[in-house]
């Protein structure tokens, strides 16, 4: 169940890119001959409007097929019988239009969904300060926290100087102190206690960690209610939470590059981020209506940024060489000949090989973690 809910959820965030590229054809007076929610055979279609609607039978992607798409080499060697309604009829600064509208799109779905999550308002919850021992569970892990005296049911309530009232606070001041001493102040049954605590170093993300897990019962949980903001300033939200997510994006990008995170551990491909789409919404709506929104809006919004930046690389085959190019063209007035766009087309396949194939590890071990965990 969890798959077909995500297949829908995802198949909609394909329909907005696509739907951006339409919307920017028709607007530049292009037609579009094809639009599919999904690739591969089809499995249904109706002509409206002069263009074939259509469901096809893979669920991951969809296009939108424009007049004369593929009549480059007769556009560039001068074929003036290019149709004026084609893709290769209208100017290059309308093509880099319509290669934009797409990842923009994405990017003002996320702005839309952080809007509705801003003006809605809701209950955030929090795993609390309550903190047991890793080695409980799994006592073959190290337990810095154990060595220097820190005991299950403890409630960590300062680490060097910084306040924690919530998990997420812990989590975050432990992994910037990565073998380091830190302060650790403890509430045990309302007594103060003061340990000095090394941390380990963990070898994949290389975040300091002390063997500590969650407690999540009913009575440790924080709830925090978030602030309801009016029309403008959730507007103002949505690209603030829009533009951070950017940000954080390419922070991880740049972990990746610097060997700092694991590719297979950090990358998911399609089906990976299918199944989490479904748990997300799953577990969203099992508690409550606006809880399930907010949950599947704002992993809806982070996965729309991640289409917005990945199909704006220069790389072939995707938007963001269509715009480059294009733009270099109406600015410039340089053409990128046939020749020079078949051999570089090539380099950008076999670097969404890569990608694929990347993206396919990300998902062999995102499942074996839920096949172990089970």
């Amino acid at each position: 169940m969890s798959i077909i809910i995500g297949i829908i959820f995802l198949g909609f965030l394909v329909f907005i890119h696509e739907l951006g590229h339409f919307a920017a054809s028709r607007l530049s007076g292009v037609k579009v001959e094809a639009f599919s929610i999904g690739m591969g055979p089809v499995l249904l279609h109706k002509e409206w409007h002069g263009t074939d609607w259509r469901i096809s039978l893979l669920p991951f992607g969809g296009y939108c097929a424009m007049k004369g798409e593929q009549d480059f080499e007769e556009f560039y060697n001068g074929n003036t019988a290019v149709e004026k309604d084609s893709f290769y009829g209208v100017k290059a600064i309308s093509r880099a239009f319509i290669g934009f509208a797409g990842p923009l799109s994405n990017f003002l779905f996320s702005v839309f969904a952080f809007f509705v999550i801003a003006i809605t308002g809701y209950t955030e919850i929090y795993l609390g300060n309550t903190v047991r021992l890793a080695t409980e569970e799994y006592p073959e892990l190290h337990s810095p926290a154990k060595d220097a005296g820190i005991l299950s049911g403890d409630k960590i309530i300062r680490i060097n100087q910084c306040e924690i009232n919530i998990f997420d606070d812990l989590v975050e001041e432990v992994s910037a102190h990565a073998d380091e001493d830190i302060q650790v102040i403890v509430d045990r049954n309302g007594r103060e206690l003061e340990f000095t605590v090394h941390t380990d170093r963990d070898e994949k993300s290389g975040a300091g960690k002390i063997g500590i897990m969650s407690v999540s019962d009913e009575d440790t949980l924080v709830r925090k209610e978030a602030k309801k903001y009016s029309f403008f300033p959730a507007l103002a939200r949505g690209f603030f939470e829009t533009f951070k997510v950017i940000k954080l994006s390419f922070k991880g990008i740049a972990m990746l590059f610097k060997g700092e995170v694991k590719a297979s551990e950090s990358v998911r491909g399609p089906a990976g981020i299918t199944s989490m789409l479904g748990n997300v919404a799953k577990s969203g709506f099992s508690a409550g209506f606006k809880s399930g929104i907010v949950s599947v809006l704002n992993f809806m919004a982070l996965i729309s940024v991640s289409l917005f930046i990945m199909n704006l690389l220069p790389i072939p085959i995707l938007d963001g060489f269509l715009v480059l190019t294009s733009l270099i063209e109406a600015i410039f007035g340089l053409k990128v000949s046939p020749k020079a766009r078949n051999v570089v087309q090539y380099v950008g396949i076999a670097i969404i090989a890569g990608l694929f194939m990347l993206a396919l590890s990300g998902d062999f071990h995102y499942f074996s973690e839920l096949i172990n965990a089970k």
